[in-house]
């Protein structure tokens, strides 16, 4: 696996109409017994590298499922989805492992930092797995962490920072390795309104910064007036997609 860290300056738009993701006729089918679960029916969307968006939609529409398939955390039951140029479909699970650790950053609801962990630690975790030496970890972590807000609190725990300041430190790991796109799933879920706003600020300016790609999975009305593309879902299908923003 390449370093493939540095942090980008010029941001890749639209008007390179090139496709960082590429869902076409993508179908879920989860077998529960007899029971047979459609999550997705044949499902066809595509991002530009450098767009902000969201999926949204009520409870059990599919959203959080095409998330998933996205990031290479499952796979279609048919259909492809390319990402990046590569098709991630097709990966075995160690090679969809690489590929997540390279090119994808998640953000959850449920923060998932260790709580032994100092927020540095916790923000370093990608870069471990990728055995950087710890000068080049902090090189990378440190003015990350700092961007966020995080400069005095790096050694504190998970338990000694409130929510928003834990979902920030997950906003660090998404970021350290330099990823192409960041996935959120519910990111403000847990959090007040006055926090949500300034979380998707700081995600709203390190999209422009850096030119990373941000696809959400959320119904919370606050990451819907900040995206710039929202795509709506209802029983497993795109119901209204108005494209790029």
């Amino acid at each position: 696996m390449g370093e493939r860290i540095e942090t980008r300056v010029v941001v890749a738009g639209p008007a390179d109409h090139e496709h960082i993701i590429q869902v076409a006729g993508v179908t879920k089918v989860f077998r529960q017994g007899e029971l047979e679960v459609h999550a997705l029916r044949g499902v066809d969307l595509e991002l530009h590298p450098g767009e902000f968006a969201a999926l949204a939609g009520p409870s059990g529409c599919g959203k959080t499922t095409l998330l998933n398939l996205v990031g290479a955390l499952d796979t279609p039951t048919s259909g492809t989805i390319a990402i990046d140029g590569t098709d991630v479909s097709t990966l075995s699970r160690g090679e969809a492992a690489d590929f997540r650790l390279d090119h994808v950053g998640f953000i959850f609801q449920a923060y998932n930092l260790v709580p032994v962990l100092t927020a540095f630690e916790n923000a370093e975790f990608t870069l471990l797995l990728r055995g950087l030496p710890a000068d080049r970890r902090r090189a990378i972590v440190d003015p990350l962490l700092a961007r966020v807000g995080l400069a005095d609190m790096m050694r504190r725990k998970p338990h000694e920072l409130s929510g928003g300041q834990q979902q920030r430190v997950a906003i660090v790991r998404a970021l350290a390795t330099g990823p192409r796109i960041v996935l959120a799933d519910e990111p403000t879920a847990n959090l007040d309104s006055r926090s949500s706003e300034s979380l998707l600020d700081v995600m709203l300016e390190l999209n422009g910064e850096l030119g990373t790609t941000f696809l959400f999975a959320s119904h919370d009305p606050t990451v819907l007036e900040r995206s710039r593309r929202v795509v709506k879902m209802l029983d497993g299908r795109i119901a209204e997609d108005p494209g790029p923003g």
